[in-house]
C-alpha cells in the first residue's frame, strides 16, 4: 500500500482559499481539494469531519491575520494616515471581504465544532468592526467625516471598493489612488 503524500496546515489552506475563491462555498467539495493537494479524500477526513469545519477553521485564521494587521492602524497618526493604512490593508487582501460573504453561507447546525467556529468567527467580526469604529470617531472627532452620514454607511462604502472591477487594466496603484480620492474628496469638480 502506497504512503498518503503529507501536507501541512499552510497548504491545506492555501489550497481551500483557492478553491473557496474559485467556487464559492457551494462548489467547494473535499474531492476537489484531495485533488489540488494531491492526496485522497481520506487524508482530509483526518482532520476534518466536513468541509464546513474545514472552512470555518481556515477562515478565522485568515480573519485573525487580517485582525492581527488591522490593529496596526492604530500606531499611525491621525485620520488621514489611518485612512491611507485601512485603504492599504483592504486592497492587499481584497478576499478577505469575498470569504465573509462565504462564511455567512455555512450553516451553523452541522456539528458542534462547526457551531463553535461561526461563534468565534461572529466574536472577530465583532473585534473588526470595534477597530474600525475608533477609526470612524477619530474621523468624525477631526471633522474629516461628516457626522450626519452613518458610521456603517461609510465603512460599508469603504470596504465596498475592493468590489468595483477594474476592466481597463488600470495599473493597482493608480486604481488605488483613484479610489482613496474619490472617497475622500469626491469625483465632481469644483465649478
Amino acid at each position: 500500500m502506497a504512503r498518503e503524500r503529507k501536507f501541512s496546515m499552510d497548504e491545506l489552506f492555501s489550497a481551500a482559499k483557492e478553491l473557496l475563491l474559485i467556487h464559492g462555498y457551494e462548489g467547494f467539495t473535499f474531492s476537489l481539494l484531495a485533488d489540488r493537494l494531491k492526496v485522497s479524500r481520506g487524508a482530509l477526513y483526518k482532520y476534518y469531519e466536513n468541509k464546513e469545519e474545514l472552512i470555518t477553521d481556515y477562515m478565522i485564521t485568515e480573519l485573525n491575520q487580517f485582525l492581527t494587521d488591522l490593529q496596526k492602524i492604530e500606531h499611525c497618526e491621525g485620520f488621514e494616515a489611518q485612512f491611507d493604512f485601512l485603504m492599504n490593508l483592504i486592497f492587499d487582501m481584497p478576499e478577505v471581504q469575498q470569504l465573509i460573504k462565504i462564511a455567512v453561507q455555512i450553516p451553523v447546525n452541522v456539528n458542534e465544532k462547526v457551531r463553535e467556529n461561526k461563534a468565534h468567527l461572529d466574536k472577530l467580526h465583532l473585534e473588526m468592526y470595534t477597530h474600525l469604529q475608533s477609526f470612524i470617531n477619530l474621523g468624525k472627532h477631526e471633522k474629516k467625516l461628516k457626522a450626519h452620514i452613518a458610521d456603517g454607511l461609510i465603512l460599508g462604502f469603504i470596504f465596498q471598493t475592493i468590489a468595483i472591477p477594474n476592466h481597463f487594466g488600470i495599473p493597482h496603484s493608480e486604481w488605488v489612488t483613484s479610489i482613496k480620492e474619490i472617497i475622500s474628496h469626491g469625483m465632481f469638480t469644483n465649478n
